[in-house]
């Protein structure tokens, strides 16, 4: 893919210390964290290696990635790792995907409470799909699904929901075979955002009662028990939407269409179209109108103001696994899947999948895989000679 003519770190330059004076009243030191990371990545600040090409013996110089969740560079490598270490949980039939989302009148709550609501929204909507999946009069099985958080729709503005993927189908409560769901539908939609919107209210109640719950600002009337049990009153009669697409593709789509939600970020600099007198103009896909492309322009503090709405407390794990696929459970439960969806997978096999094992980056001299041949520290890079050119894969 070409590289964007305008980056991430770009805007952040362009802000300056006035997007600190400016932002005083909110901005953290897990803000300044996640700026000073994307700004350093890929820059001699981080250090470096010397890449050699195996065929041709080319070198070039390229530096370090900052590894931060939330920096655009650095997580398509990230998310081909992922997708490479999950061939072998996914299961050779079609997979569904359902998509949870909290009231916006909550969305407020959880910005203040981004741990624990985040958590609570994760929680409950597996939980959701798992009983309605378990109960008999929909699919009756037990199933397994990844669960991805994100924070943002298209403007960057809050909007939390969680993606899940999910097999079409599950095991039988004896696990004596498994049960195909039908190839036109899932799980009643309906039935879904009514458990999940019971459950997410409840636990909204619970952590209220605890005094788990931060109500500073706009949110200080919240403080009162009755205004918090109005508001949860007046969403819980409120429809909750969710989103189920119908079941699709092969293994090999799946393991591409993962890669589409696991490890985004707000926004990839491919969006970026300019950036002029402190103003940035990005694309957005308007969901409303036939996912229309529209552009969008913001000032540069506004820009970030949104982009750091998304930034994820610290430990927090935006990618969850349920049911058949839990951690404790995979190693006992997917090889009985497999077995029987009767699929007869010689030892050491894994299913159609992205190329493992592939170079960071390719030779533009000759195309042959680049490979580390030298490590270098930023007190090197500093003293060594300009490369003819430098290279950021």
């Amino acid at each position: 893919m070409q590289r964007p003519a305008i980056e991430l770190a770009d805007v952040i330059r362009d802000a300056g210390p006035s997007f600190l004076a400016h932002s005083r009243g909110w901005f953290t030191w897990l803000h300044l964290k996640v700026l000073v990371a994307i700004l350093r990545c890929r820059t001699a600040l981080l250090g470096g290696h010397v890449d050699a090409c195996s065929r041709c013996g080319h070198q070039a110089i390229s530096y370090n990635s900052c590894r931060n969740r939330h920096c655009p560079r650095c997580q398509t490598h990230v998310r081909d790792r992922w997708i490479e270490a999950r061939q072998r949980d996914l299961l050779p039939t079609a997979y569904a995907h359902v998509v949870f989302t909290i009231h916006h009148a909550l969305a407020p709550l959880a910005l203040q409470n981004k741990a624990a609501v985040y958590g609570l929204l994760m929680r409950t909507s597996a939980e959701t799909l798992l009983d309605i999946a378990a109960d008999p009069k929909h699919l009756g099985a037990e199933v397994g699904f990844f669960s991805v958080l994100h924070t943002w729709n298209q403007q960057l503005q809050h909007h939390p929901h969680v993606h899940c993927v999910v097999p079409a189908g599950g095991l039988a409560p004896d696990h004596s075979r498994w049960i195909q769901a039908s190839p036109r539908f899932f799980l009643p939609v309906k039935v879904l955002g009514k458990v999940f919107r019971g459950k997410f209210v409840e636990g909204l109640r619970e952590m209220y009662a605890a005094r788990r719950l931060v109500l500073e600002g706009v949110l200080a009337p919240l403080q009162n028990p009755r205004t918090f049990a109005e508001l949860l009153r007046t969403t819980y009669q409120k429809d909750w939407v969710v989103y189920a697409k119908r079941p699709f593709g092969s293994t090999e789509h799946v393991l591409h269409y993962l890669g589409r939600y696991t490890h985004r970020v707000a926004i990839s600099s491919h969006r970026l179209l300019s950036l002029e007198d402190h103003r940035v103009t990005f694309r957005w896909r308007d969901s409303r109108h036939h996912n229309k492309q529209r552009r969008m322009t913001l000032s540069v503090h506004e820009f970030l103001r949104r982009f750091l709405l998304h930034v994820l407390p610290i430990g927090f794990v935006r990618i969850r696994y349920f049911g058949l696929f839990a951690h404790r459970r995979r190693k006992e439960l997917l090889p009985l899947c497999l077995k029987m969806l009767a699929v007869s997978a010689p030892t050491g096999a894994a299913p159609p999948s992205l190329p493992s094992g592939s170079p960071t980056w390719i030779c533009p001299i000759c195309g042959g895989p680049m490979k580390v041949v030298e490590r270098l520290t930023r007190r090197q890079l500093r003293l060594r000679a300009p490369p003819e050119s430098v290279c950021c894969p």
